[in-house]
């Protein structure tokens, strides 16, 4: 590895060697040539005189890509297409004539760029599940935890820990249904000629308009694509482009979120992310223990959500058939987006397979607030026991005051029990004062809303995806 020229942190730090692969110009220049290929096979089944050895060299240098002679080609020809055709065509000279036969630059780039996205969708769908698989594991183990909830970032009514874990889930089976859609419904460009009239290739069947639809019915095929998109400028519209990164969008969101949560309990010392038996979390204070993970989700996360924006941008202005100040942008958001969900996804699983609980630290917040929830609970016992209710409301208000206070001034525990037992004007017994703030009493269906959750929506997924997982990255410092 060269360290005297800048490499992207995603390469070397963030992404995984598969989303890598997917994005190298192996792949991407493969598949022009594996377009070209299919192009011409089906142009020969068509009719057109393409030899069979032609398409027999096409094969055989589907992948031996001599990329110093298309750098020499390009830097000849100011042009990358046309350097990666006659490099294509030094190793397979029998097709060298016929290579590209009535297509445009769009043809490989387009159909190449279609394709990785979807095969981007497919390795980040795996991630994605792994992720649900690991929170349900996670949900169902807390089900029934009590635990502090926050509305306005204060203290609300109990919820459970594994509830909590069902709304971070909730929105990445949103984000899978956003993923599926896309994958079923991403067509290629296909063979629509330099403005998508496909004017060459009538030319090139002598007008017969039947053969030009099976051309590009058969080159989808061969690329593994139902169909391509019904109709085309030179280019695929870049809405499409946009519609991929919403996606990743949704997906950087969601683990934002999630990673925003984590970091506020785990500075409430409720639940913490994985740390390495020699992490280091500070150079000079040697007991922290920082969230470092979901920091970096959040910072990834904004990345990924600051370039999903450009693709609108660039569709807003191709002009009429296209113009080619989409070129330079797509070459770097588009890989760089998906790197960076990629490393995105690989955190998010890290985290949520080691998430540690710490009951005893959310038990003993729970107790500093319990109380205070517990008020309407306690009028009405009081009442019950024959009080006045508006005495009774009047009695909790003064020593709930006060307890808080002591609280906030003075460091005192929450002792407005306490302080009811003692006053005489508040009639129930100090045992029924105790039970009454017994928490599993406040956490109302959380337990079972989580089961419910479990069987009826995250069943499904996980029995549909099978057994099958992407393989567990490390996470790289």
């Amino acid at each position: 590895m060269s360290h005297s020229t800048y490499r992207s942190p995603l390469a070397d730090r963030y992404a995984s060697k598969a989303m890598l692969e997917l994005w190298s110009l192996q792949t991407r220049h493969g598949l022009w040539r594996r377009l070209w290929l299919a192009l011409a096979e089906a142009e020969q089944e068509l009719g057109v005189a393409i030899p069979p050895e032609a398409l027999t060299q096409m094969r055989a240098h589907l992948d031996d890509i001599d990329f110093d002679a298309v750098a020499a080609y390009e830097q000849r020809f100011r042009h990358d297409v046309m350097a990666h055709i006659h490099a294509f065509g030094d190793v397979a000279p029998a097709a060298k004539a016929v290579i590209h036969l009535g297509a445009t630059s769009c043809f490989v780039t387009d159909n190449g760029d279609l394709i990785q996205m979807r095969r981007g969708l497919e390795l980040l769908r795996g991630r994605l599940v792994a992720v649900i698989r690991a929170l349900a594991t996670f949900a169902k183990q807390w089900r029934d935890e009590p635990t502090l909830g926050y509305t306005h970032l204060q203290p609300a009514q109990l919820t459970t820990v594994g509830k909590r874990a069902t709304l971070w889930m909730q929105d990445l089976v949103l984000d899978l249904a956003d993923l599926d859609y896309r994958l079923a419904n991403i067509p290629m460009r296909g063979v629509k000629g330099t403005t998508g009239t496909q004017a060459s290739f009538l030319e090139l069947f002598g007008g017969d308009h039947q053969k030009v639809r099976t051309l590009d019915a058969k080159v989808c095929h061969a690329m593994g694509f139902p169909g391509s998109i019904p109709v085309s400028g030179q280019t695929y519209s870049r809405k499409i482009d946009s519609q991929v990164l919403e996606v990743l969008g949704g997906l950087a969101a969601s683990a934002a979120k999630f990673a925003s949560d984590l970091r506020m309990l785990q500075s409430f010392g409720e639940i913490e992310e994985p740390f390495g038996t020699e992490q280091i979390g500070s150079s000079a204070m040697a007991y922290k223990r920082n969230p470092m993970r979901s920091e970096r989700i959040n910072s990834l996360a904004r990345f990924v959500l600051a370039v999903t924006g450009t693709a609108n941008q660039t569709h807003s202005v191709q002009y009429f058939e296209r113009t080619l100040d989409d070129s330079a942008i797509r070459r770097i958001t588009i890989p760089e987006a998906f790197l960076a969900t990629d490393a995105i996804m690989i955190l998010l699983e890290n985290i949520v397979s080691g998430l540690e609980v710490h009951p005893a630290r959310i038990q003993q917040r729970i107790s500093e607030e319990l109380p205070f929830m517990a008020t309407e609970a306690l009028i009405v016992r009081a009442v019950q026991a024959g009080a006045d209710r508006q005495a009774v409301h009047e009695v909790i208000r003064v020593h709930s005051i006060a307890a808080a206070r002591a609280m906030k001034d003075e460091g005192k525990p929450n002792d407005m029990l306490q302080r009811l037992a003692a006053d005489a004007a508040f009639p129930v017994p100090s045992a029924d004062l105790a039970a009454v703030t017994d928490a599993t009493r406040f956490v109302g269906r959380a337990p079972q809303q989580v089961d419910d959750f479990l069987a009826e929506v995250i069943h499904p997924i996980l029995v549909a995806a099978g057994e099958a997982a992407p393989a567990k990255e490390e996470v790289r410092v």
